[in-house]
């Protein structure tokens, strides 16, 4: 019998592991983008994909509730990615734009369920 075992690469954690870019980047179609943050893929439909991000979008920043005041104050904190969708909507309620805003809202409710009870619910 002969041993064929050198032509099969070892299984170490480096080669197993799935390499991801950095930032957003395209899916095959391009008509959504992608994003990785903290272990998991979040995928940001069009129109959001034309939102500005910064130069990094998995950057946390934190976003107080607008209706915040003096004596009760909400705030969480969210990646600069879904910064951007937030402010998408609420400029989209702002211009009356109301499929954007609830296009928006879904996705908040999908993807940062407890960020969207804090920030626009």
């Amino acid at each position: 019998m002969l041993d064929l075992s050198y032509m099969i690469p070892e299984e170490s954690e480096d080669n197993m592991k799935v390499k991801y870019p950095k930032g957003i980047y395209k899916g095959p179609t391009n008509k959504n983008a992608f994003v990785r943050y903290q272990d998991k893929t979040y995928t940001i439909p069009e129109p959001f994909t034309k939102c500005f991000f910064g130069a990094d979008p998995t950057r946390e920043l934190t976003i107080h509730n607008r209706f915040s005041d003096e004596t009760f104050q909400q705030s969480c904190k969210l990646p600069s990615f879904a910064v951007a969708i937030y402010d998408t909507i609420i400029g989209a309620e702002a211009s009356e734009d109301y499929k954007l805003m609830q296009k928006g809202i879904t996705w908040f409710q999908k993807n940062f369920p407890n960020q969207y009870y804090t920030l626009l619910d």
